[in-house]
């Protein structure tokens, strides 16, 4: 009797390589992700016996098919065994310590392509809680990322993560708004995570998934392979989404239209304020800056940053703002601030925002909360398991200097 490696499921699309092995698949940042799992088991032949003694009478063109079959039967087995093996998950002492679940970090410079997972950290770096990244790839109970620990209590979806972590330790940005302020910011919530979300969507991931796959960190030998498969993996499957909610069944030009309109309307909510609501922060910032930032600094040459840095300038200076505020070690060019289009050569008008240390009509950034070292200390170090930390980072940004050099430009 002779036995071949088989592939067993308790459910349709199913795969893994071993218990607490698998692979994840996020939308570009939905909290809604596939996993595949499962176990490898030998599978026997009966009648593999009399294809074997036929190799001896078969002809030598039979036994070179046999031999090149074997021959690649093994390497989809190597494939498939690097496809999925991922390291087994670490035990975690969540004992009054938060433990922030999301996918690695891409590889140009950007904390996340999901919009949700920065959404989340920014949210956490806002009501400065300390935390601590965990890029392991497992998906909550739920299916979803990201997601966190918190006293060996798992809470999922960022907005009920905002109520568990004002529940258990206070923390909230709302508590300066009224009743109707709420309401607003939570009207705009939600025109961004069930609309603007899926328009960034398509051009993440189905108009400009090549841009979007270079992107992507991925380790081992196989690694652009398996950032191929895992890219159009996610492209069909936010194809299909897109399709069930609705906004799938326009055309490519009709889609970009109501990205259009969701960005333009954003902008005019904003208008000179410094921040959605007003002066001061509040948790919608986190949801609009996380959204943006892709349009911002993950699609380039897109229609997206094409909107957001030229017409749209508002919103560039409103992410460019948080981007300094929260996230001092994330390095950003100044010269890709702008978008310099070729069709704009003539215009008398200056593509690129000359004094960048201005970011609105109204007053923005203190200098103190910019050259304050406390993010830095109660942000705890990322454990790294698939993915480079921005922690980690070599690179550190002095604000003092980069006005400065600002400063000298605009004077030359």
């Amino acid at each position: 009797m002779y036995w071949v490696p088989g592939f067993a499921s308790s459910r349709s699309l199913v795969i893994d390589l071993g218990r607490n092995q698998s692979l994840s698949f996020g939308l570009c940042g939905s909290d809604e992700c596939h996993s595949f799992y499962g176990y490898i088991v030998a599978v026997p032949l009966q009648d593999l016996g009399g294809i074997m003694s036929g190799l001896v009478s078969d002809s030598w063109w039979r036994k070179t098919l046999y031999i090149t079959g074997g021959a690649l039967l093994a390497a989809a087995a190597y494939l498939l065994h690097e496809l999925l093996s991922i390291r087994k998950e670490q035990e975690l002492d969540s004992k009054d310590a938060i433990i922030l679940h999301q996918f690695s970090r891409p590889k140009n410079g950007v904390p996340s392509l999901s919009p949700f997972c920065l959404k989340m950290e920014t949210y956490l770096r806002m009501v400065d809680l300390p935390y601590q990244n965990y890029f392991d790839g497992s998906l909550s109970a739920q299916g979803k990322m990201p997601w966190i620990e918190y006293n060996y209590e798992q809470v999922c979806g960022t907005e009920f993560i905002f109520d568990f972590l004002e529940e258990k330790l206070g923390a909230s940005l709302n508590k300066s708004l009224s009743a109707q302020e709420q309401a607003v910011a939570r009207v705009i919530t939600t025109m961004v995570e069930e609309h603007l979300y899926w328009t960034i969507a398509y051009c993440q991931w189905v108009d400009n998934v090549h841009e979007t796959q270079s992107m992507l960190d991925l380790p081992g030998p196989l690694s652009d392979l398996l950032k191929w498969i895992m890219c159009n993996l996610t492209s069909g499957i936010v194809k299909r989404e897109m399709y069930c909610h609705g906004i799938g069944c326009f055309t490519k030009e009709e889609v970009y239209t109501l990205m259009e309109k969701d960005m333009r309307t954003l902008a005019t909510l904003l208008g000179d304020k410094k921040y959605i609501m007003g002066s001061k922060l509040s948790s919608v910032d986190a949801t609009v800056f996380s959204h943006l930032a892709q349009a911002m600094w993950t699609l380039p040459g897109t229609r997206p940053e094409q909107l957001i840095k030229g017409e749209l300038i508002n919103l560039a200076m409103y992410c460019e703002r948080i981007r300094r505020k929260f996230w001092p070690e994330w390095f950003v060019d100044l010269e890709d601030f702008c978008y310099d289009s070729d069709n704009d050569t003539t215009s008398g008008t200056p593509n690129c925002l000359l004094d960048l240390g201005l970011f609105s009509r109204t007053d923005t950034l203190e200098e103190s909360e910019l050259s304050s070292p406390s993010h830095a200390d109660t942000h705890s170090q990322d454990t790294q398991h698939s993915g480079h930390s921005l922690s980690d980072s070599d690179i550190e940004v002095d604000v003092e200097m980069l006005n400065s050099d600002v400063e000298q430009e605009v004077k030359g």
